[in-house]
């Protein structure tokens, strides 16, 4: 249950988010249209006549205005008509609804491997400060942090999928269907997303771990014969929590973003493999629908890191 100072600020939050998301849809909206060929041609067929082409412009509405076919966009988008796609006619909303899951599949597991490994690297690099250990680590994170996700997923296909056939090179498996088969299919992709968050958790956690641990207050729980290890673990960690959300909050976003190439190479069936067909093939309904639920994602996101900012710190909530 919210209490009145997080329900202030979700209300606040909410509101901040109004004008994003119409800037956001307004930008793809406006430069959709600045790309070369028309769609009306595409479904007319090329050896349509010219009043053929124009009977297609007038039943899908592409020759009135811009700010009208966004604003008739808008109002459909309030109240959760997302149209069809021109090419196939089916409901954005379905295509959304079916692969929607496999990106944050994929997502979710990325981010995991970046926890999973990412929080132990810092702080074993916060441990040994300045020792060949904590050198290794931080080569590790500007490594990481430095490869290209997209440049990662084809040296993966070749090296772990093609030339040893140790786990899939293409294709997806929705994990209702099958968790295990999922898992495997989306391993490769999710080591590719991952290699920069675990980079850049262990170097921003490391760190913050290296100043809280020599702080005064550190000094004095040492002073007083607290284990170095408990005071890393159950001090330290605790004092950087707010700064670990934040760095997880931002991976979460990138790693989306990152999504739409990464699923290319992969021929996974999710949202950036649908959005960069769709731009190809100038399919106006299903990029917007598209960005519009990655713009809510994020928002959702970046809310549930404000209410858990609150719960980890409640003076950041009375701001």
């Amino acid at each position: 249950m919210l209490n009145p100072l997080q329900r202030r600020m979700l209300r606040r939050r909410l509101l901040q988010a109004i004008p994003v998301l119409f800037l956001a849809t307004f930008s793809v909206f406006m430069l959709m249209k600045l790309l070369p060929g028309d769609v009306a041609v595409v479904l007319a067929g090329e050896q349509a006549t010219d009043e053929r082409i124009a009977e297609i412009r007038e039943i899908y509405g592409l020759n009135r205005p811009l700010l009208v076919q966004y604003g008739d966009w808008v109002l459909g988008a309030v109240t959760g008509d997302l149209s069809q796609s021109l090419l196939s006619g089916e409901e954005i909303s379905t295509t959304i609804a079916r692969v929607f899951p496999n990106t944050l599949f994929i997502v979710g597991y990325a981010i995991l491997i970046s926890i999973v490994l990412g929080v132990p690297l810092g702080v074993l690099a916060a441990s040994r400060p300045n020792t060949w250990v904590d050198k290794f680590v931080m080569t590790f994170s500007s490594v990481g942090v430095a490869l290209p996700n997209f440049w990662l997923a084809m040296i993966f296909v070749g090296a772990f999928a093609l030339n040893r056939a140790w786990l899939p090179a293409t294709g997806f498996v929705p994990p209702q269907e099958d968790f295990f088969a999922a898992v495997a299919h989306a391993t490769l992709p999710a080591v590719a997303l991952a290699a920069s968050g675990v980079a850049e958790v262990a170097r921003q956690l490391r760190s913050s771990l290296v100043e809280i641990l020599q702080s005064q207050h550190f000094r004095t729980l040492h002073a007083k014969g607290l284990h170095p290890r408990a005071m890393l673990w159950r001090h330290g960690l605790r004092n950087v929590s707010v700064n670990l959300l934040t760095v997880i909050s931002l991976l979460v976003n990138r790693t989306l973003a990152a999504t739409v190439v990464v699923e290319a190479v992969f021929a996974i069936p999710g949202m950036g493999t649908t959005m960069v067909n769709a731009t190809l093939q100038r399919d106006f309904p299903v990029v917007q629908g598209v960005v519009l639920m990655m713009v809510l994602t994020v928002i959702a996101v970046n809310l549930i890191t404000d209410m858990l900012y609150s719960v980890l710190d409640p003076r950041i909530g009375q701001k």
